[in-house]
Order: C-alpha cells, then sequence, then structure tokens
C-alpha cells in the first residue's frame, strides 16, 4: 500500500457513497484503486501518463477523475464525510474563518477550447464550470485563487474556485452560502455558523450586513480608510464595526488550514486546463484532509 493510498477505516466511510460499478457502459475498474491513483496524483503532482503501474490504466484513472469532477461526485463525498464527522461532534462550529490562497498556474493550463464542456454520456454543462477557466493574470503570471471557509479544526467547510486577480471580499458571501453539511439524523443541512472571522480584505458594507441578517456574529477589522471615512462623515457614517480580540486571535486557523491544503502538489500548482477539472482536484485533497483521524 502507498503512502497516500486509503486505509480500511477510510475505505469503508467512502465505500457506500460511490456510484456503482457496471451498468450499459460494462464494469468499472475498482473504484478504490482509481481513487488511490488520484489521491497520489494530487499529492505528488506528476503527470497522468506517469501514474504507477499498480494503479492501473493511467487514461483510466483519468477519466474517472474528469467524470466525478463533471457529475459532482466528489462533491457528494466531501459532504457524506463532513456529515459523519458532524454526526461525531468532530466540526467546531464556533469560528469559522474565511481566506484565499493563490495558485500558481503551470504552462500547460492554458489553452483550453473555448467550446462549453459537457459531462460525459450526459450532455449537461458539468458542475463548477467556468468560462473563464478560473485563470487570470496578476503579478506573478497566470494564477487561481481558491476562496475557502475553514472551521476550528483546520480543515474546509467549503471552496471556491476564480481568476487569481479577483479580490476576497465579494466572494465572501457565495463561500458561506456553500457551506452545506447534511445531518444524517434528519433534518436540514447544516449551512450557519456560530462566529466568522474574516482579515481586512473582507471588511466591506455589504459583508457586515450580510452576516447580522444572518444571525452570525463577526469579527473583522477595519481598515484605516474606512475608519478615517467613517468619522469623516460624523453621525452619519454609523457606529464603529465590532472588533473582539480574543476571537481574532484564532484567525490562524484558517491560516493553518491553506498550510495544510497547499501541501499537495497538484493543488498548490494547477496543471488542469478546465477550471471544473481542477475543482475536483482541490476537492480530493479536501476529502483526504477530512478522513484523516
Amino acid at each position: 500500500m502507498g503512502r497516500a493510498d486509503l486505509t480500511n477505516r477510510e475505505w469503508s466511510l467512502l465505500e457506500q457513497h460511490l456510484p456503482p460499478s457496471g451498468g450499459r457502459g460494462g464494469r468499472w475498474g475498482d473504484h478504490r484503486t482509481v481513487i488511490n491513483g488520484n489521491l497520489f496524483r494530487v499529492r505528488t503532482g506528476v503527470p497522468w501518463r506517469h501514474l504507477p503501474e499498480r494503479y492501473g490504466a493511467w487514461k483510466t484513472v483519468y477519466e474517472r477523475h474528469r467524470r466525478w469532477s463533471a457529475d459532482g461526485t466528489w462533491d457528494q463525498l466531501l459532504h457524506a464525510v463532513q456529515a459523519k464527522a458532524d454526526l461525531t461532534a468532530r466540526i467546531d462550529w464556533g469560528m469559522i474563518g474565511v481566506d484565499s490562497m493563490s495558485c500558481r498556474a503551470h504552462q500547460h493550463a492554458a489553452g483550453a477550447r473555448k467550446a462549453r464542456p459537457r459531462v460525459p454520456k450526459q450532455g449537461a454543462t458539468p458542475r463548477n464550470h467556468r468560462p473563464d477557466e478560473g485563470l487570470g493574470r496578476s503579478r506573478g503570471g497566470l494564477t487561481s485563487k481558491i476562496h475557502l471557509a475553514g472551521e476550528g479544526c483546520c480543515r474546509p467547510l467549503s471552496l471556491l474556485l476564480t481568476p487569481g486577480q479577483w479580490g476576497d471580499a465579494p466572494q465572501m458571501i457565495e463561500v458561506l452560502d456553500r457551506i452545506r453539511v447534511p445531518r444524517l439524523l434528519g433534518g436540514r443541512p447544516r449551512t450557519r455558523p456560530g462566529h466568522v472571522s474574516g482579515d481586512k480584505a473582507y471588511s466591506s458594507r455589504r459583508n457586515r450586513r450580510y452576516l447580522p441578517r444572518r444571525g452570525i456574529k463577526h469579527t473583522i477589522p477595519e481598515p484605516r480608510d474606512q475608519r478615517a471615512n467613517r468619522k469623516r462623515r460624523d453621525s452619519a457614517g454609523g457606529r464603529p464595526a465590532d472588533f473582539d480580540r480574543e476571537h481574532y486571535r484564532r484567525r490562524n486557523e484558517v491560516e493553518r488550514t491553506i498550510n495544510r491544503l497547499k501541501n499537495p502538489r497538484a493543488v498548490a500548482t494547477r496543471y488542469a486546463k478546465r477550471a471544473y477539472v481542477f475543482h475536483g482536484t482541490v476537492t480530493a485533497a479536501v476529502i483526504r484532509l477530512w478522513l484523516r483521524p
């Protein structure tokens, strides 16, 4: 068994949520072997053709990854693992941190076809498809940005892929709206954390109005220019933003989450041309974090 391969305990958490093998197209290759091949590739970042022979044909591993990225199977596996962790009280909902990380895009990530991709055998548009393919030019060249919400145990609850030059504040609401942890004992999925923290980049009037409307407490420092603007307008500027230093000390948790997520080489550097394929790669890395005891 390789270093990145699933243990028997981890496989038992995923097996029941995988698509059934067989059907009109014939019997699929072993799911466990294919997932182990994907996890090896995510960890090492090797080209698909260089996968070790113990994972079978590289084409099988790649096509399964692309199909599951398109139809949302990776997202379903992530929600299933999160639901199991929530059932055993292994999710810290007390403080959710929102932050972003930039991923340098390899030169092979550019040049995707302009035609809209399709889900294999279905003809529908893949989930998480972006017309801009999540690529943008910043000072470092072609980059993609991953926005995420991390819980107190340093694991991502949701993620969003955008071009590298996009700002952080406009993406905060969508990242929080993507938090959706099913309840295995019945009821609506859990979507609302108790407290949200963000750095100065997330300080905007839109975000500060959105969080109290949902009943979410927040700790976001006010930048100097916004503070000066508010004071200049006197009473029309409104009250100063609440800021709890003790809560903000836990800001390091989301930064540690990003450090753990950037350990896999296929996440730190983007090689995929299509945004939905890279989103599937990042989701597979997040699933790996949730499977660890």
